[in-house]
């Protein structure tokens, strides 16, 4: 695929923080500054804002490529990302979007696979692949059949008998469509009331656990994101599409966020700095798994003190 180029502004930020309800002082036009050593010098594109604006060109990708077919015809329903971002991506910067072409491997199951790379001042930015599969590669042993009814748990309260937070949200089109106009994406590709087209995608359920993380955070820890601000390190993401094609608007999503321990086993590449990792699930009402995502986060104050040490 031809490396395409592109540019978000701040009113895409906006946008895509308002539709998915992230408070993150990172990505607002005034509060940014609040945020103690903050080294980007302004607000940052949302990382589930990138991610969904990889979805679209993969949808775009997909279809010259006539790759929807052997998707179909292989019942490989999940669609699965893996991400890494290496640096924070800032408003009017021109960024180029790359996609390799698929490989397609038959062990141990029948995988489409492609790397994807944003780079911007030469400079890359994101790291990643998409991988189409019939079962999910990420939290895919977790069995959460024993859980109570989550219709019946408190929001913003911890689910009886379990480690997880429950925050339950309502999906509706039109915060879908600004989610996708903020990602630039071509939101008509999506929804069309007139010819009764009403096709949530795949990232904007997902993009909800960031605003599920900091309510845990208000609520169990009394975070306080200007003194130690939390940044995303990897995104790995498993979607299933079956589900998704249930999701209408209005319809209830209950999203479940677990924080594992910290562990020395668990750092950021070649420094000594602990990932906080969550593990997040994002399920219907009638308690099918729609996606399923590991998120690993470090705080900014250990990051920068990091860098400056490997200077």
């Amino acid at each position: 695929m031809d490396r395409q180029s592109f540019i978000f502004n701040q009113i895409h930020i906006e946008a895509a923080r308002n539709a998915s309800d992230d408070f993150n002082l990172f990505h607002d036009k005034h509060k940014w500054l609040q945020i103690t050593h903050n080294p980007f010098k302004g607000p940052i594109v949302l990382g589930f804002q990138l991610n969904a604006m990889i979805e679209y060109q993969f949808r775009l990708y997909r279809e010259t490529q006539y790759e929807n077919r052997i998707i179909a015809e292989n019942g490989l329903r999940f669609s699965n990302y893996q991400i890494t971002f290496v640096n924070a991506v800032r408003p009017d910067r021109d960024l180029y979007l790359d996609i390799k072409k698929t490989l397609i491997k038959t062990i141990p199951e029948l995988t489409l696979s492609n790397r994807v790379a944003i780079k911007s001042n030469n400079k890359t930015v994101l790291l990643g692949s998409k991988k189409e599969t019939a079962s999910p590669l990420f939290l895919a042993d977790t069995d959460l059949s024993n859980l109570p009814d989550l219709n019946t748990v408190p929001d913003c309260s911890t689910v009886p008998g379990s480690d997880y937070f429950l925050k339950r949200k309502y999906v509706n089109n039109g915060n879908a469509k600004n989610f996708l106009s903020g990602s630039l994406a071509e939101q008509s590709d999506y929804f069309d009331e007139l010819d009764g087209l009403e096709e949530y995608p795949e990232i904007f359920p997902c993009s909800l656990t960031s605003g599920a993380l900091l309510e845990k955070a208000q609520v169990e820890d009394q975070h306080d994101f200007k003194r130690n601000p939390m940044v995303y390190t990897s995104h790995s993401i498993s979607v299933n599409r079956e589900h998704l094609r249930l999701l209408k608007n209005n319809h209830k999503l209950h999203i479940l966020v677990k924080q594992l321990p910290e562990s020395k086993s668990r750092t950021l590449n070649n420094t000594n700095i602990m990932l906080r990792v969550y593990e997040c699930y994002g399920l219907l009402e009638d308690a099918k798994v729609l996606f399923r995502t590991r998120l690993c986060l470090v705080p900014l104050e250990e990051l920068l003190n990091g860098l400056s040490k490997r200077k």
